[in-house]
């Protein structure tokens, strides 16, 4: 994830608590992605207080150091030096027909290279540590495919080197939507107050938050006739609750949204509050927090490293 913007519960409920799920089945790698945070410009000392931010989120929800690795991008230089070998082997079409390259360059005027180039540094980060899994929503399908791309297209140029990850992913979680714009998935970078309930909200915030959001024009729960909004959040509440499909049509048909927003922020609090407090406890520990990503860092340094040694010769550069 990258440390910009506020996490929340779209992201929690959308990546990290699968994460959390299967980090006891695969041997794992979580990264946080600051490199890819700065192809939009950060203020630096925001930056930085963020890496520390994410670092201690994914703690809090459970990723446990002892058995995975947790570690910055930037700490690792062997991402950006792959990243500029596999450059030299991607079409700039390629990079071109990217969904989130035409979506971020039709907003701006000035687009920098970095955007354009984004997706090379993703497939730098998977095919440095030779993964053969990884685990992304939907909107990360057509960068991953690019990575499966670069990896064969380098192989056919040089050898067998990389790993050519799976397009099967395991089973991510909930698709979460704006609460504004139920149209819309959940976004950090959107601006709007009522748009998300970020992880670090406090309750009588994330109420206000959940209270405001957009429904129908029904007055109350009907499954057959329920538009977008309705349905996200009871999406949100059956995420969290875990409860089966029927215990959800049976507790919600026929309630009142009013009712509705209250009882899905009530569930969203109640499972916040624990997680805020281990935030807490892991945040008052700056040296703790430091060493766990030192620590993964100096886990993953070798495997990152041999790859990019043995890419400088496949390709003849000096070693």
């Amino acid at each position: 994830m990258q440390p910009s913007g506020n996490l929340h519960i779209g992201n929690y409920l959308g990546a990290l608590k699968n994460w959390v799920r299967i980090q006891h089945d695969y041997e794992c790698i979580f990264c946080i992605v600051d490199l890819h945070a700065v192809t939009i410009f950060q203020e630096p000392a925001q930056l930085r207080a963020k890496i520390g931010e994410v670092a201690a989120i994914y703690l809090a929800a459970g990723i446990d150091p002892q058995a995975c690795s947790i570690m910055v991008q930037s700490a690792i230089p062997a991402h950006t030096a792959l990243a500029w070998m596999l450059t030299c082997v991607t079409a700039v079409g390629w990079l071109e027909r990217m969904t989130q390259y035409k979506v971020k360059s039709a907003k701006q005027e000035s687009v920098s290279d970095g955007i354009l180039q984004y997706p090379v540094l993703m497939a730098a980060d998977i095919l440095l540590y030779q993964a053969g899994i990884v685990p992304v929503g939907e909107d990360q399908a057509q960068h991953l495919e690019l990575t499966r791309d670069i990896a064969q297209r380098f192989n056919s140029l040089y050898g067998d080197t990389f790993v050519v990850p799976g397009t099967s992913l395991p089973a991510v979680g909930a698709r979460v939507m704006g609460l504004d714009d139920p149209s819309q998935k959940m976004s950090k970078s959107e601006s709007g107050a009522n748009h998300a309930v970020a992880l670090l909200d406090p309750p009588d915030k994330i109420r206000k938050t959940i209270m405001r959001a957009t429904t129908d024009s029904n007055p109350a729960v009907d499954f057959e006739t329920a538009g977008a909004g309705v349905l996200n959040l009871i999406a949100i509440y059956q995420a969290f609750s875990g409860a089966s499909d029927d215990e959800i049509q049976s507790q919600f048909t026929g309630l009142r949204y009013g009712e509705l927003k209250k009882q899905v922020a009530d569930m969203v609090i109640a499972h916040l509050e624990p997680f805020q407090q281990r935030y807490q406890q892991i945040v008052s520990d700056p040296s703790y927090l430091a060493g766990i990503l030192r620590d993964g860092a100096e886990r993953v340094a070798p495997i990152a490293n041999s790859t990019v040694e043995m890419v400088k010769q496949r390709m003849g550069l000096y070693t």
